[in-house]
């Protein structure tokens, strides 16, 4: 089973578009708004090294922006 944590804010439009293809696929992840946490916005900074958002951690892997072939293989992995 995939575990993923997406972080994200409520005003960016490729956070969106990461969610929807997630969703597209019938990905369960867990949905983390830095934007209204600011210990979720620190994680995020600690993890990826970035303050940009979106980020998502597939199965401990960081991957920084909506980067569909990088998500793909780290579900497929």
């Amino acid at each position: 089973m995939n575990k993923i944590r997406v972080f994200s804010t409520m005003t960016c439009p490729y956070c969106y578009m990461l969610k929807d293809f997630l969703k597209a696929k019938n990905v369960k992840f867990e949905d983390i708004m830095v934007d209204q946490d600011q210990n979720a916005a620190m994680e995020m900074v600690r993890i990826s090294g970035q303050r940009g958002v979106p980020v998502a951690e597939v199965n401990g892997q960081v991957i920084v922006g909506f980067d569909q072939p990088r998500i793909e293989a780290a579900l497929s992995a």
